[in-house]
C-alpha cells in the first residue's frame, strides 16, 4: 500500500491504489476500524474511500448468529 502520512491528501492514482487495497482487505473481513488503525487514517477517511470505490458495506455490529451468541441466548432461556 502507498505510504499514507496522517493528514496528507490522497489523490489520483495513489487514491485508486489505496481504494483497491482497502476494498480487498475489507471484503476479506477486516473492519473499518482496524483498517483505519493500520493505515494511520481516520474511520471517516476509510469509510469514504470504501464507499466511493463501490464497496458493499456490511451491517453494523459484527457477526450475528455465531455459535457463541446462540449459546449465550440458549443459556438465558433456561
Amino acid at each position: 500500500m502507498a505510504d499514507l502520512k496522517k493528514g496528507s491528501r490522497v489523490t489520483g492514482a495513489e487514491r485508486d491504489t489505496v481504494a483497491t487495497d482497502l476494498k480487498k482487505r475489507y471484503d476479506g473481513g477486516e473492519s473499518i476500524r482496524s483498517l483505519a488503525e493500520s493505515t494511520g487514517r481516520s474511520y471517516g477517511f476509510v469509510h469514504r474511500i470504501l464507499s466511493a470505490s463501490g464497496t458493499a458495506m456490511r451491517a453494523r455490529g459484527g457477526p450475528v448468529g455465531t455459535k457463541q451468541s446462540r449459546a449465550k441466548s440458549t443459556r438465558k432461556q433456561r
